[in-house]
């Protein structure tokens, strides 16, 4: 029975984080954008969103220039010469993606260091494969409408597979196998 608890609060837990951390990044994306929910203070001192996205295109203008190309970049946009401009909105962030990580890292019964480390170890992991997302679409994608999939929902879908993937090894360790002798 206490097995069943755990799982439930887990449950519980999880689900509340990640809507909690989902929602506020929605509303905070709102927050700072002109509109009926600007708040001018959260916009100039706290924008956490402006700054990713921009870390973002820096380190994939980096990325770009180690392997040759001419990329220009700004707030929104990133240019590779000869090639195409991507332009990086919110969805581009991978904030539901990280919300969804976060929120289970956070809620599985595990010691606060080994949270941590996955915690930073997993946002690592996830930006730096968004920032290889952006340098190979600002290389060689297209903006042709009739595709089967788009970027976006084809990242989420490897995300979420390499995520679970991560999940299944750090808490493989906390699944045993009850012995013959345990399980009389």
């Amino acid at each position: 029975m206490k097995q069943q608890n755990k799982a439930v609060r887990f449950a519980v837990v999880f689900i509340v984080l990640f809507l909690l951390f989902y929602y506020f990044n929605i509303w905070f994306f709102s927050a700072t954008n002109p509109g009926p929910h600007y708040l001018n203070f959260l916009a100039k001192h706290f924008n956490y969103i402006q700054a990713l996205r921009w870390l973002l295109l820096a380190c994939t203008a980096v990325l770009l220039k180690i392997f040759g190309f001419s990329p220009v970049y700004n707030n929104y946009e990133l240019l590779v010469a000869g090639h195409g401009t991507i332009q990086v909105v919110y969805t581009c962030l991978g904030l539901g993606v990280l919300s969804f990580f976060a929120a289970f890292v956070i809620a599985y019964p595990k010691p606060l260091k080994s949270k941590i480390i996955a915690l930073i170890s997993g946002v690592v992991i996830i930006e730096i494969l968004n920032i290889i997302r952006f340098a190979l679409l600002a290389i060689y994608g297209s903006n042709h409408v009739n595709q089967l999939i788009d970027h976006h929902t084809l990242f989420n879908i490897i995300m979420y597979v390499i995520i679970a993937v991560g999940l299944y090894f750090w808490i493989k360790e906390d699944i045993t196998v009850p012995t013959k002798n345990e399980a009389n």
